[in-house]
């Protein structure tokens, strides 16, 4: 066991002992290192006032990540290089090529949200993102601006030059050093009420399933992306936390040939590619979900375990026909992953028991997958509908259909009335308009600020006949034996 977070700031190793286990890195930044260029806005991950850059381990590589300080708690920093807005300071006193194009571009007016920005670029200059207009828009998403128009930021980003060469030995070196075999075990009491916090983080899955039997009342947390917003929200003190971002069997994804496994760790960027060459709706609809910051934190594991209703991976899954395995002790057992959900905030899981991967198979032979994310903003931005139809068409008849709607229910539920109406039919407009009427019986959606009931029916009715006239039309893309990815 290890009781204290080691990580790596501007080259020097920090110790921490005793910290509240729930402490957010943005706070202990401002609050006990004094780096206040990080800035707070939202404090839930969607302004990116508060970007940091993380480096981790990647091989015989360090691989950078912009996240959001303000909802990331402070152990998980352990075994980490950390990179702050202060870290870009040049030892000659000048600045940082990101900064310097940012100042001739005049990409900043009231600068609260600068250092965010500049984070944002470095990161993405560190991993030598691309200058083009598509890629700078996504790194920036998740970075609000109140005050100018992005047009100088953008030409900030393309003008950046010297994109570095890989000199990150040192940096290898210093994190190999300070990477634990042993599970890290922290615990201290809360100021505000006196209870005894405590954290555990376990690196290998036998010992995350002996902590999760022998803390059945745990919050396991993975990438803070909602458990975060319970502590700096709802100011939640959460006693026990279980964190599977270390465990190395639950951040891989392995190819079986029919099918993906993909570990519950894995975060959105890390499985974005994978997915997308498969399914490619389905990678393009991971890059809706939240902005960069968030994806390189949130995982499809902990977006799964939470069950929320509006969650956007679950609906493409379900539709996809993906397994859920579960773990508790040294038992494993595997369900359809719609069974897991069985009612709003109810799952089906145990106490001890947790999410160990999603098995996703690949799609067959004459088989089609569509997802469409509907909601007021492109970027950013929780689905009001998201519909997703895994559909197999043989010798012009649907011989299987897939249904599943995230936002119609209070769980990601499968239209299975609109399903029954379109096996076994001709493939043609007349079968689809007829599982939209009966789309009806298998939803009855509410009315909230994201969008109104008849609104939500009437989208996901269209979203159907849209699937079909995409599927027919002149750019459809027929996913066949594994390997087209075309994005029709």
């Amino acid at each position: 066991m290890s009781d204290t977070i080691r990580f790596l700031l501007d080259g020097d190793v920090v110790e921490l002992k005793g910290v509240d286990p729930t402490d957010t890195i943005l706070n202990h930044l401002r609050y006990r290192m004094a780096r206040t260029g990080t800035k707070e806005g939202c404090a839930e991950g969607d302004c990116g006032a508060c970007t940091v850059v993380l480096g981790e381990l990647d091989g015989d590589r360090v691989r950078y990540s912009a996240v959001n300080a303000c909802i990331l708690f402070l152990p998980t920093l352990d075994g980490k290089e950390l990179l702050t807005v202060e870290s870009l300071r040049q030892k000659d006193g000048s600045l940082h090529p990101v900064q310097q194009a940012m100042v001739d571009t005049h990409g900043s007016q009231c600068g609260f949200c600068t250092p965010g920005i500049v984070m944002s670029l470095y990161a993405h200059w560190l991993m030598s993102g691309a200058n083009d207009k598509f890629s700078i828009e996504d790194a920036l998403a998740g970075n609000l601006c109140r005050c100018t128009g992005y047009g100088p930021i953008f030409e900030a980003a393309q003008g950046v030059s010297g994109a570095p060469a890989d000199l990150r030995d040192a940096q290898v070196k210093a994190l190999r050093a300070i990477q634990r075999e042993t599970t890290l075990e922290l615990s201290a009491k809360s100021q505000l009420t006196g209870i005894t916090k405590h954290y555990y983080a376990p690196v290998t899955i036998d010992a995350l399933a002996e902590l999760a039997a022998g803390h059945p009342d745990a919050t396991f947390l993975a990438g803070g992306t909602d458990v975060g917003l319970w502590v700096t929200k709802q100011h939640r003190e959460l006693e026990a936390v279980i964190y599977v971002g270390d465990v190395k069997e639950l951040l891989e994804i392995a190819d079986t040939g029919g099918s993906l496994e993909i570990g519950a760790g894995v975060t959105y960027t890390n499985a974005m590619n994978t997915l997308g060459e498969v399914y490619p709706d389905l990678g393009e609809l991971i890059r809706r979900i939240g902005s960069v910051q968030i994806r390189n934190s949130g995982t499809i594991g902990g977006n799964i375990a939470n069950g929320s209703p509006i969650g956007d991976s679950m609906p493409a899954l379900i539709a996809a026909g993906a397994m859920l395995v579960l773990r508790k002790g040294d038992a494993q057992r595997t369900i359809p992953l719609e069974d897991y959900f069985i009612a709003y905030g109810k799952q089906d899981r145990s106490p001890g028991e947790f999410v160990e991967k999603v098995i996703l198979p690949k799609p067959a032979a004459n088989q089609y997958f569509k997802a469409y994310k509907l909601s007021k903003r492109f970027d950013q931005d929780i689905s009001a509908v998201c519909g997703c139809f895994g559909l197999t068409v043989v010798d012009g008849k649907v011989s299987r259909a897939r249904i599943c709607f995230g936002g119609m229910a209070a769980t990601p539920k499968r239209a299975a009335v609109a399903e029954a109406a379109l096996e076994g039919k001709p493939w043609n407009e007349q079968t689809v308009r007829a599982s939209m009427k009966a789309m009806e019986e298998d939803y009855s959606p509410l009315t909230d600020m994201r969008a109104s009931a008849d609104y939500r029916m009437a989208s996901a009715k269209n979203l159907l006949l849209k699937a079909f006239y995409e599927i027919e039309g002149a750019g459809a893309t027929r996913v066949l034996e594994h390997r087209e990815t075309a994005h029709g």
